[in-house]
Protein backbone atom coordinates (compact mmCIF):
# COMPACT_ATOMS: atom_id res chain seq x y z
CA UNK A 1 0.00 0.00 0.00
CA UNK A 2 1.10 3.49 -0.94
CA UNK A 3 1.57 6.07 1.40
CA UNK A 4 -0.80 8.22 -0.74
CA UNK A 5 -3.34 5.01 -0.43
CA UNK A 6 -2.58 4.68 3.46
CA UNK A 7 -3.42 8.39 4.00
CA UNK A 8 -6.35 8.42 1.81
CA UNK A 9 -7.24 5.16 3.67
CA UNK A 10 -7.12 6.72 7.37
CA UNK A 11 -8.65 9.55 6.90
CA UNK A 12 -11.90 7.95 5.34
CA UNK A 13 -11.70 5.48 8.01
CA UNK A 14 -12.00 8.54 10.27
CA UNK A 15 -15.02 10.20 8.80
CA UNK A 16 -18.12 8.56 10.50
CA UNK A 17 -16.06 9.50 13.71
CA UNK A 18 -15.42 12.45 12.28
CA UNK A 19 -19.40 12.87 11.47
CA UNK A 20 -19.95 11.94 15.28
CA UNK A 21 -17.54 14.20 16.90
CA UNK A 22 -19.47 17.46 15.29
CA UNK A 23 -22.49 15.92 16.81
CA UNK A 24 -20.52 15.47 20.14
CA UNK A 25 -19.23 19.02 19.85
CA UNK A 26 -22.58 20.78 18.92
CA UNK A 27 -23.52 18.75 22.50
CA UNK A 28 -21.04 20.54 24.19
CA UNK A 29 -22.12 23.94 23.41
CA UNK A 30 -18.49 25.23 23.33
CA UNK A 31 -16.12 22.70 24.02
CA UNK A 32 -12.47 23.48 25.21
CA UNK A 33 -9.25 21.74 23.57
CA UNK A 34 -8.87 19.45 26.19
CA UNK A 35 -12.38 17.64 26.01
CA UNK A 36 -11.80 17.88 22.61
CA UNK A 37 -8.41 16.22 22.58
CA UNK A 38 -10.02 13.56 25.20
CA UNK A 39 -12.86 12.83 22.99
CA UNK A 40 -9.98 12.26 19.98
CA UNK A 41 -8.41 10.09 22.23
CA UNK A 42 -11.07 7.60 23.06
CA UNK A 43 -12.14 7.51 19.32
CA UNK A 44 -8.60 7.06 17.69
CA UNK A 45 -7.38 4.51 20.56
CA UNK A 46 -10.90 2.60 19.27
CA UNK A 47 -10.26 3.04 15.61
CA UNK A 48 -6.53 1.89 16.04
CA UNK A 49 -7.26 -1.29 17.81
CA UNK A 50 -10.98 -2.73 15.19
CA UNK A 51 -8.36 -2.83 12.34
CA UNK A 52 -5.85 -4.60 14.48
CA UNK A 53 -9.02 -7.69 15.51
CA UNK A 54 -9.88 -7.53 12.18
CA UNK A 55 -7.04 -8.25 10.39
CA UNK A 56 -6.34 -11.10 13.02
CA UNK A 57 -9.66 -12.37 11.98
CA UNK A 58 -8.61 -12.21 8.58
CA UNK A 59 -5.28 -13.94 8.40
CA UNK A 60 -6.95 -16.29 10.45
CA UNK A 61 -9.46 -17.22 7.12
CA UNK A 62 -6.99 -16.44 4.66
CA UNK A 63 -5.75 -19.57 3.62
CA UNK A 64 -9.59 -20.52 2.88
CA UNK A 65 -10.42 -17.72 0.35
CA UNK A 66 -7.11 -17.12 -0.82
CA UNK A 67 -7.98 -17.79 -4.72
CA UNK A 68 -10.34 -14.80 -4.46
CA UNK A 69 -8.78 -12.87 -1.63
CA UNK A 70 -8.56 -9.66 -3.72
CA UNK A 71 -12.61 -10.12 -4.73
CA UNK A 72 -13.65 -9.95 -0.88
CA UNK A 73 -11.04 -7.11 0.05
CA UNK A 74 -13.25 -5.45 -2.74
CA UNK A 75 -16.71 -6.76 -1.62
CA UNK A 76 -15.43 -5.46 1.63
CA UNK A 77 -14.63 -2.36 1.10
CA UNK A 78 -17.06 -1.44 -1.57
CA UNK A 79 -20.14 -2.87 0.99
CA UNK A 80 -18.48 -0.64 3.94
CA UNK A 81 -17.90 2.37 1.54
CA UNK A 82 -21.75 2.08 0.16
CA UNK A 83 -22.78 1.49 3.79
CA UNK A 84 -21.00 5.10 4.47
CA UNK A 85 -22.76 7.13 1.81
CA UNK A 86 -26.10 5.84 2.70
CA UNK A 87 -25.58 6.28 6.29
CA UNK A 88 -24.50 9.88 5.08
CA UNK A 89 -27.21 10.56 3.22
CA UNK A 90 -30.10 9.02 5.47
CA UNK A 91 -29.07 11.65 8.82
CA UNK A 92 -31.70 13.98 9.41
CA UNK A 93 -30.58 17.53 9.76
CA UNK A 94 -31.12 18.16 13.68
CA UNK A 95 -28.85 17.14 16.16
CA UNK A 96 -29.60 15.30 19.15
CA UNK A 97 -28.73 16.46 22.20
CA UNK A 98 -27.61 13.90 24.91
CA UNK A 99 -25.81 14.00 27.93
CA UNK A 100 -21.83 13.19 27.82
CA UNK A 101 -21.25 9.89 29.37
CA UNK A 102 -17.84 8.01 29.16
CA UNK A 103 -19.61 5.31 27.99
CA UNK A 104 -21.76 6.63 25.46
CA UNK A 105 -18.54 7.69 24.29
CA UNK A 106 -17.10 4.69 24.14
CA UNK A 107 -20.16 3.16 22.24
CA UNK A 108 -20.35 5.43 19.44
CA UNK A 109 -16.41 5.03 18.95
CA UNK A 110 -16.71 1.24 18.83
CA UNK A 111 -20.34 1.68 16.84
CA UNK A 112 -17.70 4.12 14.14
CA UNK A 113 -15.27 1.56 14.41
CA UNK A 114 -16.79 -1.44 13.20
CA UNK A 115 -16.13 -0.52 9.74
CA UNK A 116 -12.26 -0.08 10.84
CA UNK A 117 -12.39 -4.32 11.62
CA UNK A 118 -13.92 -5.16 8.34
CA UNK A 119 -11.27 -3.26 6.48
CA UNK A 120 -8.68 -4.77 8.69
CA UNK A 121 -9.50 -8.13 7.42
CA UNK A 122 -9.80 -7.11 4.22
CA UNK A 123 -6.10 -5.69 4.31
CA UNK A 124 -5.10 -9.17 5.57
CA UNK A 125 -5.92 -10.80 2.23
CA UNK A 126 -3.45 -7.75 0.21
CA UNK A 127 -0.76 -7.94 3.50
CA UNK A 128 -0.73 -4.57 3.77
CA UNK A 129 1.75 -3.58 7.06
CA UNK A 130 -1.26 -4.00 9.58
CA UNK A 131 0.65 -1.57 12.56
CA UNK A 132 1.48 1.43 9.87
CA UNK A 133 -2.40 1.18 9.17
CA UNK A 134 -3.84 0.94 12.26
CA UNK A 135 -1.10 3.70 13.74
CA UNK A 136 -2.53 5.90 11.08
CA UNK A 137 -6.10 5.30 11.39
CA UNK A 138 -5.86 5.62 14.96
CA UNK A 139 -3.92 9.02 14.46
CA UNK A 140 -6.05 10.38 11.68
CA UNK A 141 -9.30 9.37 13.97
CA UNK A 142 -8.02 11.21 16.78
CA UNK A 143 -6.80 14.18 14.85
CA UNK A 144 -9.88 14.17 12.95
CA UNK A 145 -12.77 13.78 15.78
CA UNK A 146 -10.49 16.57 18.05
CA UNK A 147 -11.10 18.74 15.03
CA UNK A 148 -14.76 17.88 14.84
CA UNK A 149 -15.55 18.49 18.21
CA UNK A 150 -14.46 21.84 18.24
CA UNK A 151 -16.07 22.86 15.39
CA UNK A 152 -18.80 21.11 16.02
CA UNK A 153 -20.85 23.88 17.94
CA UNK A 154 -20.60 26.08 14.74
CA UNK A 155 -21.31 23.33 12.08
CA UNK A 156 -22.30 20.62 13.38
CA UNK A 157 -25.56 19.38 10.71
CA UNK A 158 -23.48 20.94 7.71
CA UNK A 159 -20.25 19.01 7.64
CA UNK A 160 -20.77 15.71 8.85
CA UNK A 161 -22.86 14.35 6.14
CA UNK A 162 -20.40 15.38 3.35
CA UNK A 163 -17.46 13.88 5.49
CA UNK A 164 -18.95 10.83 5.96
CA UNK A 165 -20.05 10.60 2.39
CA UNK A 166 -16.70 11.19 0.95
CA UNK A 167 -15.13 8.55 2.66
CA UNK A 168 -17.58 6.17 1.54
CA UNK A 169 -16.37 7.24 -2.10
CA UNK A 170 -12.61 6.72 -0.95
CA UNK A 171 -12.97 3.73 0.80
CA UNK A 172 -15.08 2.20 -3.03
CA UNK A 173 -11.83 3.61 -4.61
CA UNK A 174 -9.59 2.03 -2.63
CA UNK A 175 -11.57 -1.64 -3.06
CA UNK A 176 -11.39 -0.77 -7.07
CA UNK A 177 -7.96 -0.11 -6.58
CA UNK A 178 -6.95 -3.50 -5.01
CA UNK A 179 -9.39 -5.35 -7.67
CA UNK A 180 -7.42 -4.01 -10.44
CA UNK A 181 -3.98 -4.38 -9.05
CA UNK A 182 -4.80 -8.21 -8.61
CA UNK A 183 -6.68 -8.95 -11.24
CA UNK A 184 -4.37 -7.24 -13.73
CA UNK A 185 -7.14 -5.53 -15.43
CA UNK A 186 -5.70 -2.20 -16.35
Amino acid sequence: MTPVTLLFLAVSMSADAFAASISKGAELKRPRFHHALGIGLVFGIIEAITPLLGWVAGVASQRFVQAWDHWVAFTLLSAIGLHMMYAALKKEDKIEHRKQTLWLLVLTAIATSLDAMAVGASLAFIDADIIATSLAIGLATTVMTSIGTLLGHKFGQFVGHWAELIGGIVLIGIGVMVLIQHTGIL
